[in-house]
C-alpha cells in the first residue's frame, strides 16, 4: 500500500482525530484513512467492491464465463518444475 505522511497537522485536528480513533477502536492511521475516505465519498471496506465484482462475473451468460483452472492441477504442475 502507498504511504502518506502528513506534516504540520494543527494540534486541535490531531487531538480530534486521536479522540475519534480511540472511540472507534482504531489506530490513528486507520482513523485518518476513514476520515479521508468519508471526505472523498469513497468506501474503505473492500467487501462491497468484491461483492459487485462477483455479481458481475455471475451475471455473464454461461457461454461467456471463463473456466477456472483446477487448483490441485496447478499445484501439481508447479511441483514438477
Amino acid at each position: 500500500m502507498p504511504l502518506l505522511q502528513v506534516r504540520d497537522v494543527p494540534e486541535h485536528i490531531y487531538r480530534l482525530l486521536a479522540e475519534q480513533a480511540e472511540r472507534e477502536r482504531r489506530s490513528l492511521a486507520q482513523q485518518a484513512v476513514a476520515v479521508l475516505a468519508r471526505g472523498l465519498q469513497v468506501e474503505v471496506d473492500a467487501k462491497p467492491r468484491r461483492r459487485a465484482l462477483v455479481e458481475g462475473i455471475l451475471s455473464d451468460p454461461p457461454g461467456r464465463r471463463r473456466k477456472l483452472s483446477d487448483p490441485a492441477r496447478l499445484i501439481r504442475e508447479d511441483r514438477q518444475r
